[in-house]
């Protein structure tokens, strides 16, 4: 709800601003490293792969995205 709301009152205010919320799936980083037994190898990602993909989804966000959530690949998902 905060990054919703932030939105809101965003562009309420009339500032040309884009707000969500990413999720970088599981990254191999210390972070995830209680979580990552659980992660099949090949979905356990790279720092760099990871922060690769999250520039693209940045890269393709338009306006009317502001207030949603998206994974790594750009897919939109409820909270």
């Amino acid at each position: 709800m905060l990054i919703k709301n932030f939105a809101i009152e965003l562009q309420r205010m009339k500032r040309p601003t884009i707000i969500v919320g990413l999720q970088p799936g599981t990254t191999d980083t210390a972070l995830s490293k209680p979580f990552k037994r659980n992660v099949p190898p090949d979905h356990l990602q790279t720092p760099a792969f990871t922060a690769s993909h999250l520039l693209k989804v940045m890269q393709h966000l338009r306006p009317e995205d502001s207030g949603e959530l998206f994974d790594f690949l750009g897919v939109k998902f409820a909270p």
